[in-house]
């Protein structure tokens, strides 16, 4: 589903992720908005390697969700998660975030970290259900005043992720 070892390069289809750039920015303006990143956001993030690993889970109709972590020593960041409507309720959120989680593991990480926004109430279940806990309020961080919360994991701990 997820194409690729960890640590190798991320695989969508027969074509390296790196192609699917354009489609990927269009589905992150369908799926976040105005909190999209931009064509050019995408283009530095698959830029950045061998720090940042993408990878993107396909069903019959295409890409159906997406992940991708910056590794920093001990450290890896979740930097986006996402799922296509289509595929919501599926479990796809939780195994693409199984698969980050792994992959952390690979690169050395003892604890995995991520940002949501307060009110996303999904991906907080998730992530309290893989074992995140709080780290940090960032006050007001999102447009209209959300709140961002910032959880980590401990990856030297067997989790449920």
């Amino acid at each position: 589903m997820f194409g690729g070892e960890p640590g190798q390069p991320r695989q969508y289809g027969d074509r390296p992720i790196t192609h699917q750039h354009e489609r990927l920015a269009d589905l992150e303006q369908e799926l976040f908005g105005t909190e999209a990143w931009s064509l050019a956001s995408w283009w530095g993030e698959l830029a950045g390697r061998p720090r940042r690993e993408y990878v993107v889970a396909e069903d019959a109709d295409g890409i159906a969700g997406y992940g991708g972590l910056d590794h920093a020593g001990d450290t890896s960041d979740v930097m986006t998660i996402a799922t296509l409507p289509r595929a919501r309720g599926t479990g796809l959120g939780r195994r693409l975030l199984a698969e980050l989680v792994d992959r952390a593991r690979a690169a050395g990480a003892e604890r995995l970290v991520l940002e949501v926004r307060a009110d996303n109430v999904a991906a907080r279940g998730l992530y309290d259900s893989a074992g995140f806990g709080l780290l940090q309020t960032r006050r007001g961080y999102y447009p209209g005043g959300v709140d961002a919360l910032v959880l980590a994991l401990d990856l030297t701990q067997e989790t449920q992720a």
